[in-house]
């Protein structure tokens, strides 16, 4: 007499369908689901905290995350579902959207301090289709799969661009947030301690930072047609000169090194004090150093944009701390050698509308110029920064 069968404790609903409660049953036995809410790509969206239609708003990012609240007993635990969406930024293709889930669930864990990543799969959409086995040599079939997905645990605290709001509205940096600075440097110099020898790896990274979808020509070909600041024929010069770039850099594979690949203040969480998470670790988690640097340090200058008075007592005071915290335990000077165009990526990322729609076109003008001084210099020079706020 077979054994009757369990009633399921995870429900379906408009949020959570059947599939994702199967899972969560599967991975969770006896669990609870309380919540499941979509997650807003800027956490001031999110929680509402602000009314105000900030210029520093980021208005979308790669995928459509979904908040699950489980409760099993007395305890409870937040998990993310992930699904990546199409878009222009080299994901509209189901195989581009595949590989960011899958490329996530193999480095997440090589990433101190970052979420872990539980389970990736793909969505059955036909609704048949056979058990894959015990046997680890058996074959599963994704015949019958739509889009993939990603099942990571939650990060609880608040997104560092929060505490870059407060500073640029305040134009005052408290002892906490230059200790934050100080951390955020620290943990980069050690994560990019582990160094890489493989040449091709180096010549990858660079030929994304220029060519891939999410990269330089990615993000010029996301520009919205007439964006006010950022003509085509503008774009098209910074373009040509990221190439010449490319070729200054991909023979220099001694830089190689472990790296986060999208380390910005929407990728870090503060809990308590100095208590610190990763989010979205990106791109293979290898490449030069310069591109976790610059992908932080850019957006100092970028949220006094809107508060230039808070550049000299506030967000210059962290621009400041974190060079000279990260250069001082690395003494690779060489980074600004090489960091021209990762500075112009991460500058062509936060100029362009489809991620922060309220800039200005005065702004964007300004990063965009900066960008064309860089380029056109042999190296990154902090001063130019920091003359944007003279």
């Amino acid at each position: 007499m077979s054994a009757p069968t369990q009633p399921p404790t995870i429900r379906a609903t408009a949020k959570a369908p059947p599939g994702l409660c199967r899972l969560l049953e599967r991975l969770f036995p006896g669990a609870v689901l309380v919540e499941a809410r979509p997650l807003a790509p800027d956490a001031a969206a999110d929680s509402g905290a602000s009314g105000e239609a900030e210029e520093t708003g980021k208005a979308s990012g790669y995928g459509e995350p979904l908040l699950l609240r489980l409760r099993q007993g007395d305890h409870e635990q937040r998990l993310v579902f992930h699904t990546a969406t199409p878009n222009e930024f080299g994901h509209d293709r189901r195989s581009d959207r595949a590989q960011i889930n899958l490329l996530s669930y193999d480095t997440f864990g090589r990433i101190p301090r970052h979420v872990r990543a539980l389970d990736v799969g793909a969505i059955r959409h036909l609704g048949h289709g056979g058990q894959a086995g015990q046997d680890p040599g058996d074959l599963l079939s994704l015949r019958d799969a739509g889009e993939f997905y990603l099942l990571t645990t939650y990060a609880e605290g608040t997104v560092y661009a929060e505490d870059l709001r407060r500073v640029a509205r305040s134009g005052a940096a408290s002892p906490l947030d230059l200790a934050r600075a100080q951390a955020l440097a620290r943990y980069l110099v050690d994560l990019h301690r582990e160094r890489r020898h493989e040449p091709l790896l180096y010549r990858r990274a660079v030929r994304d930072l220029v060519g891939h979808g999410e990269g330089i020509f990615g993000v010029i070909d996301g520009y919205p047609e007439h964006t006010p600041g950022a003509p085509a024929e503008r774009l098209r010069a910074i373009e040509q000169r990221a190439v010449e770039w490319r070729w200054k850099l991909r023979d220099r594979a001694g830089r190689l090194a472990r790296t986060h690949g999208d380390f910005h203040p929407f990728n870090i969480v503060f809990g308590r004090d100095l208590e610190l998470t990763l989010l979205d670790a990106s791109r293979g988690c290898v490449g030069d150093p310069a591109d976790d640097v610059t992908c932080l340090a850019i957006n100092y200058p970028f949220f006094a944009l809107e508060h230039p008075r808070a550049w000299k007592g506030g967000l210059g005071l962290l621009w400041r701390t974190f060079w000279d915290t990260y250069l001082e335990g690395t003494h690779d000077e060489a980074l600004l050698d090489v960091a021209p165009p990762f500075w112009a990526w991460r500058a062509l990322v936060v100029a362009n509308p489809r991620f922060y729609p309220a800039l200005p076109a005065e702004a964007r003008d300004r990063l965009l110029t900066l960008v064309e001084r860089m380029l056109a210099a042999p190296r990154l020079e902090l001063e130019q920064v920091e003359a944007l706020f003279q």
